[in-house]
């Protein structure tokens, strides 16, 4: 790079720097300036209080005070009782003086303070604001840039060119345009795995609705050879269409929350939520719907309270306690409980003793559609557990799990 430039860009750096330091600093002296009256009201309000209580033996509110003063060295602090007699008299001049004093000196140490702090600060600055420096450098780098016509040719050319094969790169077979080919392959990539997950995302939810509408078909043909005379296939097809139909909503209920959130349309409304009323709502709504397991509550001894979206979270607990229950036998227990990890968060927590999942299944768990071979007899759209990672991750927390075959599974949602 230009000597001349580097000069340039040095001299920028320092007075950015300066004038943060500068402001640093003025913020400082603002606080401190305001510590000090602070401490000067406090220490007089102090003196006064002692100075009653020494010579009147008490502190009564109902006491008149009032300040008398021609000049500064001739006030006085008075006290009147309630019949009209003055109780104390005090000069109040030297006190101030007493109190200036140690102000001043207080004053003198912030300054000190201020002024061996200078240096570290100023390195301090220069280190954050480094890294900023470079991207800006880098940036009025390559606007400055000057192609020939042949290297926009070329990379026109080779943009032209690209096959849209899963491994195929952009390559200009330039070292003046490396820069620019390694931006935009990593666009590429991060375009391609996006469409995968579309493409993947699409060809699921299109299988999932593909089997209640052929259930439904069917039913609704048999309804149409069959169902008129015979009462017993009415009724068998009246229920299975219902049923498909419960299921084909909350299907495309659980793709419209997705799609919602992928798109920025769904937003957290966060509020003060205890986790003891939530987890002790969602136990009693369990107890209540499921009558196929014994439910058991574990409080803690405090009050958990944490920022979050009541609903959103609810959702996401409740996901869970509905799997725990699928995949549990009927008679085994399933256990809710909050509490706070050894680092101090919160989390909540639910456990079972159901079929458990295999170390490979609890790695991809939580992909859309994506169920273990063990669960695929269990009745499910995949989609439960993607939502309730969705929430979780809008709330900026994580899940903790522990799962072994057979013995049961631990899920804990960390806040």
């Amino acid at each position: 790079m230009n000597p001349k430039k580097n000069n340039s860009e040095a001299k920028r750096m320092t007075s950015i720097v300066r004038k943060l330091h500068w402001s640093w600093a003025g913020r400082k002296i603002r606080l401190y300036i305001g510590f000090d009256f602070l401490l000067f009201a406090m220490l007089f309000i102090g003196w006064i209080y002692d100075q009653e209580i020494t010579q009147i033996g008490k502190f009564d509110f109902e006491y008149r005070r009032s300040v008398t003063a021609e000049t500064l060295k001739q006030m006085t602090y008075l006290v009147t009782d309630t019949s009209g007699y003055t109780a104390l008299k005090l000069p109040v001049y030297p006190t101030i003086q007493i109190l200036g004093i140690i102000i001043l000196v207080c004053a003198g140490f912030q300054l000190m303070s201020i002024f061996f702090s200078y240096f570290s600060e100023e390195k301090e600055i220069r280190r954050i604001l480094m890294p900023i420096n470079e991207i800006a450098l880098k940036a009025d780098e390559l606007s400055k840039m000057t192609f020939s016509e042949d290297k926009y040719q070329q990379i026109e050319d080779a943009i032209s060119n690209l096959q849209p094969e899963e491994a195929e790169l952009l390559s200009f077979g330039d070292s003046e345009l490396q820069g620019i080919e390694a931006a935009m392959n990593n666009l590429l990539i991060q375009m391609r795995d996006s469409y995968r997950q579309q493409a993947r995302f699409v060809n699921d939810a299109s299988h999932e609705l593909r089997t209640p509408i052929a259930v439904i078909q069917g039913y609704v043909n048999m309804l149409a050879r069959w169902g008129r005379e015979d009462k017993k296939v009415l009724d068998e097809s009246i229920t299975a269409i219902q049923h498909e139909s419960e299921h084909m909503k909350h299907l495309v209920e659980q793709l419209l929350f997705l799609a919602r959130g992928d798109s920025g349309k769904t937003k957290l409304n966060l509020e003060r939520v205890s986790l003891n009323a939530l987890m002790q709502e969602v136990y009693e709504e369990s107890f209540m719907i499921d009558e196929t397991h014994p439910y058991r509550y574990r409080p803690p001894k405090e009050e958990i309270v944490i920022t979050a979206d009541n609903t959103m979270l609810k959702q996401a607990v409740r996901i869970l306690v509905d799997n725990a229950a699928k995949y549990t036998k009927t008679g085994d227990e399933i256990v809710l409980s909050i509490g706070r990890t050894e680092k101090g968060s919160a989390y909540l927590q639910v456990q079972d003793m159901g079929i458990g999942m295999e170390e490979a299944d609890v790695a991809h768990m939580f992909e859309r559609f994506y169920r273990a071979d063990d669960a695929r007899s269990y009745q499910g759209t995949g989609l439960g557990l993607s939502i309730a990672k969705w929430i979780v991750d809008k709330h900026r927390g994580h899940f903790e799990i522990l799962s072994r075959t057979h013995l049961g599974t631990r899920i804990r949602i960390v806040l």
